[in-house]
């Protein structure tokens, strides 16, 4: 073989492993449009869904649009693998090493939505993914699957309990799933050995380093708000990524919006393939415009030069004002005194709600924004639901039907104090409840998230016997029948003594007692629904009876009326204490946080009470009056025997709708005669217009009672 010849071998030998490392390392101080594309080609960056690069040189993953995608991905898949290491899958996985800086910046202050993160995924496309909860990243169908090859670091600004976060501002590792297999509420470490909170959502520029040592099989995720690099990071997690990462895979982040929404930007990113990635001095970045207080010497020049101008207007601004004073005067019409004048003016719930500012607002739904607020004559707290209302046609059936359940009078009842109607806005006025919702104490306890006290059983017990009274008001006790129709833990609202009430009358149905109640869409909550509901469409106060019966067993049990990451015998909560008290081990059923301290007469009573309400015969279930009877004090020989249990699989037909969509026992509304489900947002009020989608039909009861 010539010299020449074998000088040209080694030359080509010499390259190849130049042609697969040579994407091996990059640097971004900011960004620029000109070297950005979409769907894949471009010289930097590839951008997907509503990513963007701005023109000061930031990267803008999503926007303020609501359930929507942004993505960006290096455009050159990078080589993960050595095949030449003994290892999993043929090859170990390389050392590699990310530094970023970014912000999240809320549509409003304490609401996230929903996240970003940074992943390695075999495609930059990610077909199928899905916005909200699972960042762009996976769907429910494919959620966990060992084959979708997907490592992820997220950034998470919301609680979603059904991946088991751990609260609403925390970084966790993801494999193939959006469960977490690691996590921890964003902090940093400075001197010190105490970890620093950090506000994902403050719109602050934070710095991240995501270090993953192949030989140790250790990934190190570090966080900071300034330029350097602590030395004790946020976590260290032992993985080996050689299961999960192919040979080659693509890098890049990946956000998404919800039902609210936030703006995810990245100011600077660095990888390399065996070495430490470049950090960023953050002053050298570019950064979001501020809003500036000083004014410039041309508006103040200008603002001299109009002066006479603005004197000479001052008798058109005075009329104007005038007619706009008239123009929004407060109108009462004739026919709304027969229900009552105004309870309140609309300048008084403004100024209890500073101006209905986005730091007073508590939540958003389908029916609009609640805010809380003090009114200036009382300081009492109040919670303001502001609802946008355009059908002239409906406003004279709304106005009545709010008060009528004005009118309503209980101690464990939320009271609705008034309204106001102010142009298209109705404004409803509730008592605010500042212990939140029973569900929060049932359910949401976690490590990491601020602790809450548990529950005693004479807590419960009160609390239980709280809503059966406030339910036998509504069926028996009041001028008109009142059938609830969504009685459910997360709408038992407690006081500041933990007193029970029930809220959220927004798919209450009125009608004379003795009255034959009429055919309506079945509208309620998985796990709540009766079963005749689905074949007659009648809601009846035997349905309440029934929904009650549940939250009686969630409230023994502290665990949900579905549970659908449950096992198949305790998928249904119902089904699993009536097994249980067959065979006379209902003792297995009591919540294992009371740990004891209970009266086993009194659980074994509630437990008897629930199971007789869960009956799937509307008429072999007890009255609320006899419910009342039972719990107030009735030892356990003066409640019926429970029945046998049901023919299995009566309950299993909603249940497995939702395991099967991957979603929550809350995430749905049942429609009659159809009996198709519609998804909508757990927070919203289930009668509201999904998505921009219609009106409230007629029948529903139009009032929304936010749950405070």
């Amino acid at each position: 073989m010539s010299k020449d010849l074998i000088f040209l071998k080694l030359l080509f030998l010499s390259i190849l492993p130049l042609a697969s490392s040579q994407h091996n390392e990059f640097v971004f101080t900011g960004f620029s449009a000109t070297t950005a594309g979409g769907g894949g080609g471009s010289k930097n960056v590839s951008l997907n869904g509503v990513a963007e690069i701005e023109n000061n040189g930031i990267l803008r993953l999503t926007n303020e649009t609501s359930r929507l995608i942004g993505r960006v991905f290096y455009p050159h898949p990078l080589l993960f693998k050595n095949s030449s290491a003994a290892d999993v899958g043929g090859g170990g996985v390389a050392s590699f090493s990310t530094a970023f800086a970014f912000a999240i910046v809320p549509e409003y202050p304490k609401l996230g939505g929903h996240g970003f993160a940074f992943v390695l995924a075999t495609t930059q496309k990610l077909a199928g993914a899905q916005p909200s909860q699972y960042l762009g990243l996976l769907n429910s169908s494919d959620n966990g699957n060992a084959t979708n090859h997907v490592f992820a670091v997220e950034f998470d600004t919301v609680q979603d309990f059904e991946f088991f976060d751990i609260n609403d501002n925390h970084v966790g590792v993801d494999v193939n799933s959006l469960v977490s297999s690691k996590s921890a509420a964003a902090s940093y470490f400075d001197s010190g050995d105490q970890p620093i909170p950090l506000n994902l959502k403050s719109g602050e520029t934070i710095q991240t380093w995501i270090d993953y040592d192949g030989k140790a099989k250790l990934l190190n995720v570090t966080l900071s708000p300034f330029s350097s690099k602590p030395k004790t990071p946020l976590f260290s997690f032992p993985i080996d990524l050689a299961p999960i990462l192919q040979n080659e895979m693509y890098v890049g982040f990946s956000a998404s919006t919800g039902l609210l929404a936030s703006s995810h930007y990245l100011f600077g990113w660095s990888f390399k393939m065996n070495g430490v990635a470049q950090s960023f001095d953050l002053s050298s970045l570019p950064s979001l415009p501020q809003p500036s207080d000083k004014k410039s010497p041309t508006f103040i020049a200008v603002s001299v030069s109009l002066s006479v101008i603005i004197f000479v207007l001052i008798a058109a601004a005075g009329a104007s004002y005038g007619f706009y004073r008239y123009k929004n005067r407060e109108i009462i019409e004739p026919w709304e005194l027969e229900y009552g004048p105004h309870r309140f003016t609309y300048k008084s719930l403004r100024r209890a709600t500073k101006g209905f500012r986005d730091r007073e607002l508590l939540g958003a739904g389908g029916f609009g924004k609640v805010y809380k607020g003090v009114l200036s004559s009382s300081g009492a707290d109040i919670a303001v639901k502001r609802i946008s209302h355009d059908s002239k046609q409906g406003i004279r059936e709304f106005v009545a039907e709010i008060a009528s359940i004005g009118r309503l009078r209980h101690r464990n009842l939320v009271q609705l104090q008034g309204w106001c109607r102010h142009k298209s806005d109705l404004l409803l006025v509730y008592d605010y409840m500042p212990n939140g919702s029973l569900d929060h104490f049932l359910f949401h306890s976690s490590a990491a998230a601020p602790p809450r006290p548990v529950l005693t059983w004479n807590d419960r017990l009160r609390i239980l016997r709280g809503v059966a009274s406030a339910l036998l008001y509504l069926h028996e006790e009041w001028e008109s029948v009142v059938i609830h129709r969504d009685i459910k833990a997360s709408n038992v609202l407690l006081d500041a003594d933990f007193n029970g009430r029930l809220g959220d009358f927004g798919l209450a149905k009125l009608h004379e007692h003795g009255a034959n109640p009429s055919t309506t869409r079945v509208v309620g909550t998985l796990g709540y629904l009766a079963p005749e509901l689905t074949r007659t469409g009648k809601a009846t106060g035997s349905s309440d009876v029934f929904a009650f019966g549940a939250l009686v067993l969630e409230v023994v049990c502290g665990r949900r009326p579905i549970e659908p990451k449950a096992s198949p015998e305790e998928l249904i909560l119902v089904d699993w204490v009536w097994e249980k008290w067959s065979e006379k081990q209902w003792r297995d059923v009591v919540d294992p946080l009371l740990d004891g301290g209970y009266e086993m007469e009194e659980v074994e009573v509630a437990i008897k009470v629930g199971l007789l309400c869960s009956q799937p015969i509307p008429a072999a279930r007890p009255t609320m009056r006899e419910v009342a009877r039972y719990l107030d004090g009735a030892d356990t020989t003066e409640v019926p025997n429970v029945p046998p249990p049901p023919p299995a699989g009566l309950y299993e037909y909603e249940a497995s709708s939702a395991v099967k969509e991957g979603l929550g026992f809350e995430d749905f509304v049942h429609s009659y005669p159809s009996s198709s489900f519609e998804k909508v947002s757990a927070t919203s009020p289930v009668t509201g217009p999904v998505d921009g989608g219609s009106p409230v039909p007629a029948g529903y009861m139009r009032i929304p009672l936010f749950s405070v």
